[in-house]
């Protein structure tokens, strides 16, 4: 399941729903929940403001889960993205995976946070203090 999202949303209730839609047949549930900084590259970051293309977004996520299904053996995986005006310390991204081994739901977890940071089509723009530019992928924005 993917989505691209202004509203926030809850990781706990993610997971729940996770656990209730594969009905026993996981072992195990990986997770990880990306927050918008508050400094980057030595400056204070006030606001981060991400843009995106939409149907080629929720495709290039698609694309994302699919692999990782192929990949590995998964009972279910979800994708979460928000896009609009962000402030520091609020949730960004929500990436889980189900199986029925942990290692299959670790790896599948890394591959999927890693490949929206180089193949998700977002585009970021920072705010510090009066000055306002667009990231470039690379540098911190990396893992």
């Amino acid at each position: 399941m993917i989505r691209v999202q202004t509203q926030d949303f809850d990781p706990g209730d993610e997971l729940e729903q996770m656990r209730t839609r594969c009905n026993g047949n996981a072992g195990a549930v990986v997770s990880f929940t990306g927050l918008v900084r508050d400094t980057n590259e030595g400056g204070l970051v006030s606001q981060l403001t991400l843009e995106h293309y939409p149907g080629m977004t929720e495709k290039a996520l698609t694309a994302i889960e699919q692999e990782a299904g192929t990949r590995w053996d998964l009972n279910d995986s979800v994708i979460i993205h928000r896009i609009g005006p962000l402030m520091p310390n609020d949730r960004i991204v929500f990436v889980a995976a189900a199986s029925k081994h942990r290692k299959h739901a670790f790896l599948a977890c890394e591959f999927m946070i890693d490949a929206l940071k180089t193949d998700a089509p977002f585009w970021k723009k920072e705010t510090r203090g009066d000055d306002q530019h667009w990231l470039t992928p690379g540098g911190s924005d990396q893992g």
